[in-house]
């Protein structure tokens, strides 16, 4: 074995690892510094596909702590600032959380070298199938978790062409494929493999520049002029009852402001008190952006009422002519309910839970502006749900995303949040409109790409004109489904045709 295959194998491979897990938030916004979405990968991958078992699963371990001890450490910040839980049960409660969420990369690790028997064979089948196939787990298992997926770091380069194509988690297929590539070439050098993995690397720039030339969809009717309105409370005082008519008398002056608008998008809970209570306040407002001419869409806790008391809803509601109601339906554990209340009971409520759960909505339908407007609606978080906006993308005019960031003050997620809004409007080839509570309140276009913006933390509005699009991208029409095939051809194959083998030579001894 040469000495860099000794130290990747080694216990220095795991340190090395790690480090390269805290750097792959790197390649996610705010920095975006890409290439680390291949190289990060590469380096666990040349790791695992060398190392002993137990080695290569303490890298896989050391990988995910460092991935997601960086990119969500705004969990900190969430539970620390706005929580109340002090900074020691803050840190101990993250900690946790990360150190169950790094045993995803194990597990990618695990399935990788089971499925896979010689180096090269790990490094360009069953490791980068493996990954996706545990970055697609993420997307349902115990509600899910899909952030800091690989293939948003290709949304600013050649490849994001693709996005409507392939999705997200197609997007990381190719860059984890390139990263096996690369280990491949780094383990075992040679001109002939350097003249492969240069030949797949330019197949999937052209791929995405190809892509990028398509149009998937095309415009319809006439354009949406539209006021996104940007209140700025913070998380501490949001809640406060005594801040209740200071943020009514905000919202209400900056949508006077903007009133001949054909909507009026306000963020998540932008009135934080449940519908009914505020109704005559949002009627009346709503009233006057009505005789202007336009509709006020806005987000809200919204109760349904029944014998038993009702469910209560985190909903998106448009005030026009009729009311129709989205209730959020991808709800946060702990920060929007806590599981086993029964168990738990208030204990757990410093993590974010209101005093009464949400529940979350049915499957979601085309939210109705009008008989001519239909919006696909996210409330916050879901919308890093691929399956949240892809259900509805086909059918509806443009996409809105309500949400309150104030939770994570100035942190990355934010702007990780962000850019995952972005990946959902290339996925779908619709407008999306932002509108948050503290920021980052934004227009994107069908391309994914941030048409305007305003700055966190200011009391703002966006006024802008977006077009209505009709049309369905294939990756709205088809999904994740083919390339679920292909990872479970990928990781299941090799194993097959080695037992078959085996079943060949066991004949022909007989």
């Amino acid at each position: 074995m040469r000495s860099l295959d000794r130290l990747i194998a080694g216990r220095l491979g795991v340190l090395v690892a790690g480090l390269a897990g805290a750097g792959l938030p790197l390649a996610f916004a705010p920095l975006d510094w890409a290439v680390l979405a291949v190289l990060a990968p590469a380096v666990l991958f040349a790791v695992a596909a060398l190392a002993p078992r137990r080695r290569a699963l303490q890298a896989g371990y050391a990988f995910g702590l460092g991935q997601f001890g960086v990119g969500v450490s705004w969990v900190f910040v969430s539970i620390n600032d706005y929580g109340g839980a002090g900074p020691v049960l803050s840190a101990l409660v993250t900690l946790l959380f990360v150190a169950f969420l790094a045993l995803f990369p194990m597990l990618a690790v695990a399935l990788g070298r089971v499925a896979g028997r010689s180096p090269g064979q790990r490094l360009l089948v069953t490791l980068p199938a493996a990954w996706v196939a545990v970055e697609w787990l993420r997307t349902w298992l115990f509600t899910g978790f899909p952030w800091l997926f690989v293939g948003y770091a290709a949304l600013d380069t050649p490849l994001s062409g693709l996005a409507p194509v392939v999705g997200v988690l197609g997007l990381s297929a190719l860059l984890v494929l390139l990263a096996g590539a690369a280990a491949w070439l780094v383990i075992a050098p040679g001109w002939r493999r350097g003249a492969s993995v240069a030949a797949l690397a330019v197949a999937v720039l052209a791929a995405g520049l190809a892509a990028d030339r398509a149009v998937w969809t095309e415009p319809r009717g006439e354009p949406v002029r539209a006021a996104l309105i940007q209140g700025n409370f913070s998380q501490d005082i949001k809640w406060d009852p005594a801040q209740l008519e200071r943020i009514q008398t905000r919202y209400a002056e900056l949508t006077a402001e903007h009133a001949g608008a054909d909507l009026v998008l306000w963020p998540e809970t932008a009135i934080p008190r449940r519908f009914d209570t505020v109704q005559p306040y949002l009627e009346q407002v709503a009233g006057r952006v009505r005789e202007a001419g336009g509709t006020l869409v806005l987000g809200v806790p919204y109760r349904e009422w029944a014998p038993d008391g009702g469910t209560l809803h985190n909903s998106v509601v448009v005030l026009g002519e009729e009311r129709s109601v989205y209730h959020k339906r991808h709800l946060v554990p702990y920060g929007e309910y806590v599981p086993f209340r029964d168990l738990f009971g208030r204990s757990l409520d410093f993590l974010g839970a209101p005093m009464a759960d949400y529940t979350p909505g049915p499957r979601p339908e085309p939210l109705a502006v009008d008989d001519r407007l239909h919006l696909g609606a996210t409330v916050c978080y879901e919308v890093a749900y691929p399956v949240a906006v892809r259900r509805t993308a086909g059918a509806v005019d443009l996409l809105v995303n309500v949400s309150n960031d104030a939770w994570f003050g100035d942190s990355l997620a934010p702007h990780q949040h962000l850019q995952k809004a972005r990946m959902r409007s290339a996925e779908a080839g619709r407008w999306m409109l932002r509108a948050t509570n503290t920021g980052i309140t934004a227009v994107i276009g069908p391309d994914g790409e941030v048409v305007e913006r305003r700055p966190q933390f200011e009391v703002t509005t966006l006024v802008t004109e977006v077009e209505r699009r009709s049309g369905a991208t294939p990756y709205a029409r088809i999904g994740d489904g083919p390339l679920l095939g292909l990872l479970a051809g990928a990781l299941v194959l090799p194993g097959g045709l080695r037992w078959y083998a085996r079943r060949r030579r066991a004949s022909a001894a007989d």
